[in-house]
């Protein structure tokens, strides 16, 4: 099952928080009281999302931590990066990826199909999609064509 770490859903939880009032600076506490989540593993989060440059933070009265783009600007797959790092399916699909297998495998090429895949979607939803709570229209129509375990076979 591929699926993402607590930390990463709950870095959404808290962006989503921020970008319903992006007019205002949030504490942290404030945050952490909004959202229903222990007060250091917001603080953790946090620390990371301002390191991938998603927030930014001010210290002192009038601090706290607002967006360092729109909404609208921010993706999923932004969020995801920020906590995961770049999302890829296998080793081979990452720009840095170092596989043993890749002039042998023969499915290296499928498996970067499938990774522009879920990039092209996680890249299609937005801070402002996910702060809105609205359900996803499907079915999702992704910009590639399909990959079949048939042509992932074939090389």
């Amino acid at each position: 099952m591929l699926k993402l770490s607590k930390l990463t859903d709950y870095a959404a939880v808290v962006m989503a928080q921020i970008a319903r009032h992006p007019e205002r600076a949030h504490a942290a506490a404030d945050l952490a009281d909004a959202v229903q989540l222990p007060h250091p593993t917001v603080s953790k989060t946090l620390k990371m999302l301002v390191k991938a440059g998603l927030l930014t933070s001010r210290r002192g009265a009038q601090g706290g931590y607002r967006l360092s783009r729109a909404p609208s600007e921010i993706t999923a797959s932004d969020i995801i990066a920020a906590i995961e790092g770049p999302v890829a399916m296998t080793e081979c699909s990452q720009a840095d990826g170092d596989c043993d297998l890749v002039s042998s495998c023969g499915v290296a090429d499928n498996w970067q199909r499938v990774t522009l895949g879920v990039r092209t979607l996680l890249d299609s939803v937005t801070l402002a999609h996910l702060a809105r709570a609205e359900p996803l229209k499907l079915p999702v129509q992704l910009p590639i064509q399909s990959v079949t375990l048939a042509a992932m076979a074939e090389g």
